[in-house]
């Protein structure tokens, strides 16, 4: 995707050293909305966030795009407002002001991106490129300003909006206590990094009613001495799959890896590598499917928005649950009953084992471009690309979803039944969104 996102920017850029009067048409090209996701999961990358939090910014941006987008085509598209918890209609245009509500839209979509969580500016050279690209191809200067200040409303309606999510208020909650008993989640090596947001529970859903709404049924209950308990079962089955991982299998753990920051240790050295985290991975792959499709403006910001709000939601559920039981690693069950040299394929990250979070969210972003783009739409994902991974085609999202499900076993991070219970939750949850949401009319 990477490689195509360079040449359609090339591609606009050269195009706006035209001083032709056409700007009611250069923003109609949906890759410019998709550029302005990547350049957003580029700032999240580069600022450390886990795929938590990374998923509350690209749930604010898409909203705000998007809205900008049902302003502007009313007959076409329904405002989220009133179908999201809390969320209102934001304020509509000014009657006799003409708008360009695609640089609009991507517009408020930079700059719910940033303001959300990071510093302001940190995506202002992209917005600049937006405003020059508009000025370039003759933009009158009343449209501009018209469009800027409409940008800057609904912003400001979904910026007030987010402050009510409790995000704040969990950044001043008390630290997670560590208790070494039986099965209880621990730090894992290399960083032994404390855990990562034990208090998203805390967090305002935007479409699932409650934490009850899609509980799966408890972990299997702590034994490393019954070899004929189901937990014995699953420990021995992860440690041996990944020391009898086949190159496909290797492959799989490593595509679907997301880890947005890993710790390498090569004696006293240490550095970390960042990639692009699990919603991350999926905001690409619906830039992919909306490019495929040949899916304008328009469909491509409703795409984003319906699958934004897949993942905000799909996550707050499974930290939900991972908090309730506090599971330990199979990482740390194996090295302190089995085989303290044994290493997990992939980087544990810093939080409990049940339930999965990538396999929540990837059946849920399934669920969620299954009903944008259709149950057969077979896609190749290039996302990784640019951290060089080769591309890896899928017959459908929720093959790619399964897929997901799998490499997480592979890597073993997490034991298999987890995966398959998550990959349930996950769709239940991307289920209900594509049931509530209604974007187009």
């Amino acid at each position: 995707m990477y490689k195509f996102l360079l040449v359609a920017w090339a591609s606009v850029c050269l195009s706006a050293c035209n001083t032709r009067h056409d700007f009611d048409k250069v923003f109609k090209d949906p890759n410019l909305y998709c550029n302005a996701v990547h350049q957003l999961n580029t700032v999240v990358m580069g600022n450390n966030f886990g795929p938590i939090v990374a998923s509350r910014n690209y749930l604010y941006a898409a909203i705000a795009g998007y809205e900008v987008i049902a302003a502007g085509y009313p007959d076409k598209y329904r405002s989220l407002g009133g179908q999201l918890r809390g969320f209102g209609v934001p304020p509509k245009p000014g009657t006799g002001k003409t708008i360009d509500f695609e640089l609009g839209a991507l517009l408020a979509y930079c700059k719910l991106g940033e303001a959300v969580t990071f510093p302001e500016g940190s995506m202002r050279e992209y917005v600049d490129s937006l405003k020059k690209l508009a000025k370039d191809h003759g933009m009158p200067s009343d449209i501009f300003e018209n469009t800027v200040t409409y940008a800057d409303t609904v912003a400001s309606a979904v910026m007030k909006w987010s402050k009510k999510d409790n995000y704040a208020e969990t950044r001043g909650a008390p630290e997670y206590t560590v208790k070494d008993s039986p099965g209880r989640w621990v730090p894992t090596p290399p960083a032994y990094t404390a855990a990562m947001e034990p208090h998203w529970n805390q967090i305002r859903y935007v479409i699932v009613d409650s934490v009850n709404e899609f509980m799966p049924p408890p972990p299997y209950p702590f034994n490393v001495t019954d070899k004929n308990s189901n937990y014995y079962k699953e420990v021995k089955r992860i440690q041996n799959t990944v020391d009898s991982l086949t190159a496909e299998q290797s492959f799989i753990a490593d595509f679907w890896d997301d880890n947005p920051f890993k710790l390498n240790v090569s004696g006293h050295l240490m550095f970390g590598t960042k990639k692009f985290s699990p919603a991350g991975h999926w905001m690409g792959i619906v830039g992919i499917a909306a490019m495929k499709s040949g899916a304008d403006f328009s469909k491509t910001a409703a795409a984003y928005a319906k699958t934004a709000i897949a993942l905000f939601d799909a996550f707050i559920q499974c930290w939900n649950v991972k908090y309730i039981y506090n599971t330990m690693r199979p990482e740390t069950v194996i090295d302190k009953y089995f085989d303290p040299n044994w290493r997990p394929h992939l980087q544990t990250p810093p939080f409990p084992e049940y339930t999965c979070g990538h396999c929540t969210i990837s059946a849920a972003a399934s669920e969620a471009l299954t009903s944008e783009f259709g149950e057969k739409f077979a896609f190749t994902d290039t996302t990784e690309l640019e951290f060089g991974i080769r591309q890896r085609s899928f017959p459908s999202f929720r093959d790619a979803a399964l897929e997901t499900m799998y490499s997480r076993s592979y890597g073993g991070i997490h034991y298999y039944y987890c995966c398959t219970l998550s990959n349930v939750m996950g769709t239940k949850i991307g289920e209900l969104v594509a049931d509530r949401i209604r974007l187009e009319k």
